[in-house]
């Protein structure tokens, strides 16, 4: 069985993180796209504070959102071959996650799941900037929600008639 590092970074208080099925959701998603074993995520769960900060400083968004993913910079080549890759961080805005839950009818584990699926997308490089590649990313989403015994649908973004946003 491939084996990957998911750290877990709690700055909000969580009792009751669904650490394991978060886990291994990412662990499904890293084993499907042929990630180099040993690899590394670390989730850090937050405020909405904490990541409007991020959005504003990183994307220039002043808003709080449910996931931001930091890719990791690409290692020095005399430490690539001596360890497995660092791949990024997720940070989840918990109570941002939690309001979205509710408003969706999910149960939270379910959406921390998927959050945790989406980001780890992002941190392989997928994205949904256009229409092509919300059909890709969204593709490897259900697959990977479906493994995880999740069955609602993710609500697609709507681009122009040119298919770009």
């Amino acid at each position: 069985m491939t084996t990957f590092a998911v750290e877990f970074q709690d700055r909000y208080g969580v009792e009751d993180f669904p650490a394991e099925r978060v886990s291994e959701a990412i662990r499904y998603v890293l084993a499907q796209h042929a990630v180099e074993e040993g690899s590394a995520i670390t989730v850090v769960i937050t405020s909405d504070d904490e990541v409007r900060r991020l959005n504003a400083q990183f994307r220039g968004v002043e808003a709080p959102t449910d996931i931001l993913s930091f890719p990791a910079e690409p290692l020095p080549d005399e430490i690539e071959d001596e360890e497995a890759p660092y791949l990024g961080d997720l940070i989840i805005a918990y109570p941002y996650a939690s309001r979205q839950a509710q408003e969706a009818g999910h149960a939270l584990d379910d959406d921390l799941v998927l959050l945790a699926i989406h980001g780890t997308l992002h941190l392989l490089g997928y994205d949904h900037d256009n229409a092509d590649n919300q059909e890709a990313m969204w593709a490897e989403q259900a697959e990977a929600l479906a493994a995880a015994g999740i069955s609602f649908d993710v609500p697609r973004f709507a681009f122009g008639d040119g298919g770009d946003s």
